[in-house]
């Protein structure tokens, strides 16, 4: 074969959310869109809020020298000053526009980190269940990702993450609030997980850092407060993106944010703006720099996800379903009523519904359901998914 063997072993275990699509694509073409019930992908359904049509329309009716050309690898000063300044007032911690890369996405910002500060073979942890494609990100950059257990309820198990932290461990990468179980770590187990971070660091000789992915930060529920990672310790770096709490997930914007407080502060700066560089993510698009910088702290209506949620999650519960009711994010991560989730979901598709198994995400016995689709989508599913568990487990 001509391609590399480590991308065909990626292709081998590649994403089961692709597959899903991929398959609710064949279904779709079969049965007609509106009898496929497709919960496969993180594909926000809301519309950007209007406040993103003006920005976006002023934007680009500015006409000025240069205005298309390349910037500073790091972004536009004025797009970085306006995150640097919500930030400070959101987390109270001193950011300055210096602090601030932007990148391509929260995807972006996670590739330039590794690549960054990854030495070959070193470790990166990662609490599991967890995005499925953290293992193929660390991969890129030669670096080892370490799955490490969470609780039944998909909280830190910080007993579980001092066990597996040693010499190789180089970060620990949270996703928090979680894709895919909807978790969000609270206050006081990001100051311990910093307080034990430290002690590792201290124990090693070594920097270990917290790296943070919060592209849900804004999509919680119930009165959820995300605690600030950045409050927690001072050898963090948050990545996020614009794609879920704008609803624009086509335009590729995020920013990395580095703790002011940081003793690498200068060095990683230097770094990140070398490696959005050579990675090929230079620079992040230009046009929507000018947009986003207008737009710290707008979202699109999280009422209409609370709504979704709770329409998923009453009618999971009436047929049987077992699952921790989401604090944040738009997923949904119920315990397979079989032990094979991968059957189970095979089984679903033959009632045309399309979730993705948990075993992708590292969390067999349970499946993920993505409810930012349509209320119909949610309600004309539910039969289905009443007929397959009392099927399976008749």
């Amino acid at each position: 074969m001509g391609i590399s063997k480590n991308i065909e072993q990626i292709i081998v275990k590649s994403s089961w959310i692709r597959k899903m699509f991929e398959e609710g694509a064949r279904l779709k073409a079969i049965h007609g869109a509106e009898n496929v019930f497709d919960f496969s992908l993180g594909n926000p359904n809301l519309e950007p809020p209007p406040q993103f049509q003006s920005a976006l329309e002023e934007a680009a009716s500015r006409v000025q020298p240069g205005q298309h050309g390349y910037m500073a690898n790091t972004g536009f000063m004025e797009t970085r000053k306006a995150i640097a300044d919500f930030l400070r007032q959101e987390q109270e911690i001193a950011f300055e526009a210096e602090d601030i890369v932007m990148t391509c996405g929260a995807a972006g910002g996670l590739n330039i980190i590794l690549k960054a500060i990854l030495d070959p073979g070193e470790e990166v942890l990662t609490p599991t269940p967890h995005f499925v494609e953290y293992g193929f990100y660390v991969s890129n950059h030669n670096g080892v990702l370490k799955t490490v257990p969470t609780t039944a309820d998909f909280r830190l198990d910080l007993e579980a993450m001092a066990q597996a932290i040693g010499e190789r461990t180089k970060a620990v990468l949270i996703n928090s609030p979680n894709n895919p179980t909807g978790q969000v770590y609270d206050a006081a187990s990001l100051a311990a997980l910093g307080k034990l971070l430290q002690e590792k660091s201290r124990l090693f000789g070594r920097t270990i850092f917290l790296i943070a992915d919060e592209p849900y930060r804004k999509i919680v529920y119930d009165d959820t407060v995300v605690p600030s990672v950045a409050a927690a310790y001072s050898e963090s770096l948050v990545t996020t993106s614009y794609s879920k709490d704008l609803s624009i997930p086509g335009e590729r914007i995020g920013f990395v944010a580095i703790h002011p407080m940081s003793k690498h502060r200068k060095e990683l700066a230097g770094a990140l703006a070398l490696t959005n560089r050579i990675l090929g993510f230079v620079n992040a698009p230009a046009l929507m720099q000018r947009v986003v910088a207008r737009l710290q702290g707008v979202c699109a209506d999280i009422g209409a996800y609370a709504r979704k949620r709770k329409l998923l999650c009453d009618g999971l519960g009436a047929c049987g379903y077992q699952f921790v009711k989401p604090a944040g994010t738009f997923y949904l991560f119920p315990k397979s009523p079989v032990a094979d989730d991968v059957a189970f979901v095979r089984a679903l598709q033959e009632e045309r519904i399309l979730v993705v198994p948990g075993s992708g995400f590292g969390g067999p016995g349970f499946f993920r359901i993505a409810f930012c689709v349509s209320d119909e989508t949610i309600v004309n599913s539910l039969p289905g998914f009443e007929k397959v568990i009392r099927k399976m487990t008749s």
